[in-house]
């Protein structure tokens, strides 16, 4: 029986163990410049077979929460190299989250103050995180605009472009987010995208925009260093898509081709349940068509994963990687925590968002406690 505790080859990835550490947004990058508090964060969780940093803009434009890093301007790479030769001599694997939030932004946060982009003008009924006084405050989102056509090639150079900086500040890879009603989701789900054009409509035209950044990251840095996330059911941040079974469905069948290093799927609503109500899905069903189209990507799983037996239980049905999310927050340790199968941290909740070393790199390994 595969443990998780196995090494694993994904794509260029080699991994020592089958634990990835899942984006975690954390709000700790002042002016969107990665930081030292940063290097020592992921550092200290290096033992994760993959590291995927938290969720990451790719220009201005991209931007949603205050105070989360970019990858565009040249003290954002000079920070993120900070961060992997750090993550790299402590011998950790990291890949970067490639991020535009479409409409889960606010006008404080955009350039110039403009409205967020989006492919259809619809206002989210979410909400974002601003810092004010210094604190993590909730607002709801602005109302956004429709994207033009004529646009949408400039944000696709605009991931790939990113995509290059990683490589270029020494990230192993990158991830896509792809997923939780961000912008490519929400071109590719029904409930965000009301377009006529090619971008809107059928679902071939919903997933062109999803797949036009994925071809074009995997053309500029390697097929088996690109990943993606998505989310069929998830309704993270006001999304739903009237037919996900055939969406997906359609959207794995050209994935797979393509030669990518992994598939990282959220099992259910983000953060809750792995059944949706109102929303079944066959998540087996979606592997097999990724795996009969040719895919060779790892298949990666994550949401609500906290016990070992759990996640062993994932491998056994067919995943490769099972990503964890709160318990490597309080846990750096926790591949070690997992192989002695020791007690877990406390998460503290409150220091989720925002704020310095308290709740973010203070929390005690095995041997420290």
């Amino acid at each position: 029986m595969t443990s998780l505790f196995d090494p694993l080859t994904a794509g260029a990835l080699h991994l020592a163990n089958r634990i990835a550490m899942a984006p975690l947004t954390r709000n700790r990058a002042p002016g969107a410049v990665p930081n030292a508090l940063m290097a020592e964060y992921y550092t200290q969780r290096a033992s994760a077979g993959l590291i995927v940093t938290e969720a990451t803009a790719i220009s201005p434009q991209g931007q949603g929460y205050a105070d989360v890093p970019g990858l565009y301007s040249t003290e954002q790479l000079d920070g993120w190299r900070r961060v992997t030769d750090s993550v790299h001599k402590a011998g950790g694997r990291i890949v970067v989250q490639l991020w535009h939030v479409g409409r889960i932004s606010h006008v404080d946060l955009q350039p110039d103050h403009g409205a967020p982009v989006a492919p259809s003008a619809i206002k989210a009924k979410a909400q974002t995180v601003l810092i004010r006084n210094g604190q993590a405050q909730r607002v709801d989102t602005s109302e956004p605009r429709a994207l033009d056509a004529a646009e949408l090639p400039g944000i696709v150079r605009d991931y790939q472009r990113a995509a290059r900086n990683a490589i270029a500040c020494g990230f192993d890879g990158v991830e896509i987010h792809g997923a939780n009603g961000y912008l490519l989701d929400q071109f590719l789900k029904t409930g965000a995208n009301q377009r006529d054009d090619d971008y809107g409509g059928s679902v071939k035209n919903r997933a062109r925009l999803m797949l036009e950044v994925v071809r074009a990251i995997a053309d500029e840095i390697g097929g088996d260093r690109t990943a993606i996330r998505l989310s069929p059911v998830t309704p993270a941040n006001d999304i739903v898509d009237e037919h996900p079974q055939q969406t997906f469905d359609y959207l794995l069948h050209q994935l797979a081709p393509l030669g990518l290093a992994y598939i990282h799927i959220i099992v259910g609503a983000t953060g809750g349940p792995r059944e949706v109500e109102g929303r079944p899905f066959d998540y087996e069903a979606l592997r097999q068509i990724y795996r009969k189209g040719g895919g060779t990507g790892a298949w990666m799983v994550n949401n609500g994963f906290r016990e070992k037996a759990d996640a062993e239980d994932a491998l056994a049905k067919g995943a490769d990687i099972v990503a964890f999310g709160r318990p490597y927050i309080a846990n750096p340790d926790l591949v070690a925590r997992m192989r002695q199968d020791a007690p877990l941290n406390k998460l503290d909740r409150d220091t989720l968002y925002g704020g310095g070393a308290k709740g973010y790199t203070d929390y005690p390994t095995l041997s420290e406690a």
